[in-house]
C-alpha cells in the first residue's frame, strides 16, 4: 500500500488526522500530510476511512503501484 496527499487540492480540514491520527498528521500550516516512515499505512486498519473522509478527495491510496481508492 501507498498513500500519497495531493497538496494542490488539500484544504486542511484534518479529517484524516482525526480518523487515523497513527498516520496522518498537519504541517505548520495546517495542511494534512503522512507521518514520517508512515507511508504504506503502517498496517493502521482506518487508512482508507481516512481517505473516504477527506471533504476534497484529495488522499489517495494505491496497491502494487496501481491506484486503488480515491476518496470520494
Amino acid at each position: 500500500m501507498s498513500i500519497s496527499i495531493d497538496r494542490d487540492v488539500c484544504i486542511g480540514a484534518g479529517q484524516c488526522a482525526l480518523t487515523a491520527p497513527g498516520v496522518f498528521t498537519q504541517d505548520d500550516d495546517g495542511y494534512s500530510e503522512v507521518l514520517p516512515g508512515k507511508e504504506d499505512g503502517g498496517g493502521d486498519p482506518l487508512v482508507r476511512e481516512a481517505a473516504r473522509a477527506c471533504p476534497v478527495s484529495a488522499i489517495t491510496i494505491s496497491e502494487k503501484g496501481v491506484e486503488a481508492s480515491r476518496a470520494s
